[in-house]
């Protein structure tokens, strides 16, 4: 199991965000961090959406944290570009199991569910400020 492609360069993104006092481009922002610029583009739209970061239209225009490291967490980036986390697809609101009656009649959906809340827990005490 390991974490989407996506997500790690969100994350690359946030890390070098967390280290600049000044906006910066898009192409900057993407050779910095070493992420494509189609993807960075791409990121830094979904971490906006979500007041990750602040964007700046125009010829001076750019990308800023909009808020302090200290308050991003791991689990706010990832699920900034990947939507809720959860371990198992079982789990996700309105998931229709092959499996029998229910949503999910699957024996493990506890397990998968208790897993899930211990690993965003443990990405809630991770910020950017962290060294």
């Amino acid at each position: 199991m390991h974490i989407t492609l996506e997500s790690d360069y969100a994350i690359r993104i946030v890390d070098y965000l967390s280290h600049q006092t000044e906006k910066k481009s898009a192409a900057q922002i993407a050779e910095d961090s070493s992420v494509p610029q189609r993807f960075a583009l791409k990121i830094l739209s979904k971490l906006a959406s979500c007041d990750i970061v602040k964007s700046f239209k125009g010829t001076k225009g750019g990308y800023i944290l909009a808020k302090e490291p200290g308050e991003i967490t791991l689990r706010l980036v990832i699920e900034a570009v990947e939507g809720p986390y959860v371990l198992s697809r079982c789990l996700y609101s309105g998931h229709e199991c092959s499996r029998g009656d229910g949503p999910c009649c699957c024996r493990f959906q506890s397990v998968f569910d208790e897993i899930s809340a211990d690993v965003r827990k443990k990405l809630d005490t991770v910020t950017f400020a962290d060294d």
